[in-house]
C-alpha cells in the first residue's frame, strides 16, 4: 500500500472533485430512485451527448463551459421529450426512456463521425470529445473542481430548500397535490439538479457511467434505511468514499481508469449491502423465517 500518494496535488485533486460529484449525485439520485424514475438519470446523461457536439460544431472550440450548456439544453430537450410522449401516448415509461435514450445518443454519436471527416472541423482538436462518451477523471483539474464546487453548491441548495417537498413528493404525490404542491414545479427542480450533476460530470465519468452516480449510491444506501434523510445521507457519504476508493486504487495501479475504478468501488460496496444490509437478503430471509415461526 503506497500512502505517498495521498499527498500528492494530482491525486488530492482528482480525489476531492470526484468526491463532491458523487456526493451530490448521490443524494441527488436518491430522490429519482425513491421516486421510481432511476432511468431518468440514465436518459439525460446518454441524450447529453450530442447538445456537446453541436456546442463544438458552433464554438469551434473545446470550451468547457460552452459544452456544458449544450449538454444541459440537449438533456433538458430530452426530458421535455419523453413527458410529451408520456402524457400524449400510452407507451410505458420505461419504452420512452429507452427510445428517446438511443436516439439522442445515437444522433451524438453521427455528429462525431460527421466532424471528423470533415474539412471545417479537420483543424480543430476533437480529442476531448471522446472524454464525454468514457469520461477523463484522472484528468481533473484545480478549474474543474471549482465548475463542480459552482453546480454542486446550487444543487444541494435546491434539495434543502426544498427538503419537505420533496420528502412528500416522493412518498405521497397525491397527498402533496392535494394540499397546493405542483408536481409538475418538483419535476422541473428535480431535472434542474440532475442537469447540473450530469453536465458537469460527463466529461469526467463519461455518458455512459454517469447514470451509474447517481444510481448506485441510492440503491446501496436503500439497504441500510427507510428514512428518507438517512437514505440521503448515506449515498452521499457511499459516494464520496467509492471516489477516494476508486481514485486510489486508480492511482496506484497503472492502467486502470479513474471513472469505472469509482463505479467498481460503488458496485462491490452495493452487493455487499444487498447482502448483508438491515434490508438486504440475509436480513429479509431471517424475517421471514421469524413470520413463518411465529404463524
Amino acid at each position: 500500500m503506497d500512502l505517498s500518494i495521498l499527498t500528492s496535488y494530482t491525486f488530492l485533486v482528482v480525489c476531492f472533485g470526484t468526491m463532491i460529484l458523487a456526493s451530490v449525485a448521490g443524494m441527488i439520485g436518491a430522490v429519482t430512485v425513491l421516486k421510481g424514475q432511476s432511468l431518468i438519470g440514465d436518459a439525460i446523461g446518454h441524450s447529453s451527448y450530442p447538445g456537446v457536439i453541436i456546442a463544438f460544431m458552433i464554438g469551434m472550440a473545446l470550451d468547457p463551459v460552452l459544452l456544458l450548456i449544450g449538454a444541459t439544453l440537449s438533456g433538458t430537450l430530452a426530458f421535455v421529450l419523453v413527458q410529451f410522449i408520456d402524457v400524449n401516448s400510452k407507451l410505458n415509461l420505461d419504452a420512452i426512456l429507452a427510445t428517446v435514450l438511443s436516439a439522442f445518443f445515437g444522433l451524438g454519436m453521427v455528429l462525431k463521425s460527421y466532424i471528423q471527416g470533415h474539412p471545417i472541423y479537420v483543424k480543430v482538436p476533437q480529442g476531448g470529445l471522446q472524454n464525454y462518451i468514457f469520461g477523463q477523471a484522472a484528468f481533473i483539474r484545480l478549474v474543474d473542481v471549482q465548475l463542480i464546487f459552482v453546480v454542486a453548491i446550487p444543487s444541494i441548495f435546491l434539495l434543502i430548500l426544498f427538503y419537505k417537498e420533496f420528502k412528500l413528493f416522493v412518498f405521497d404525490e397525491i397527498y402533496a397535490k392535494s394540499i397546493g404542491l405542483s408536481p409538475s414545479m418538483m419535476y422541473i427542480i428535480m431535472v434542474l439538479m440532475i442537469m447540473g450533476v450530469i453536465a458537469t460530470g460527463l466529461k469526467f465519468v463519461g455518458a455512459i457511467l454517469i447514470s451509474s452516480f447517481l444510481i448506485v449510491p441510492a440503491i446501496t444506501a436503500m439497504q441500510w434505511s427507510n428514512r428518507f434523510n438517512r437514505v440521503l445521507l448515506i449515498a452521499a457519504g457511499v459516494g464520496s468514499f467509492s471516489s477516494f476508493i476508486g481514485t486510489y486504487l486508480s492511482s496506484v495501479y497503472a492502467g486502470m481508469s479513474t471513472g469505472p475504478s469509482i463505479i467498481l468501488a460503488m458496485s462491490c460496496i452495493a452487493f455487499l449491502s444487498m447482502i448483508i444490509g438491515p434490508h438486504g437478503l440475509i436480513a429479509s430471509k431471517i424475517r421471514r423465517r421469524e413470520f413463518l415461526a411465529d404463524n
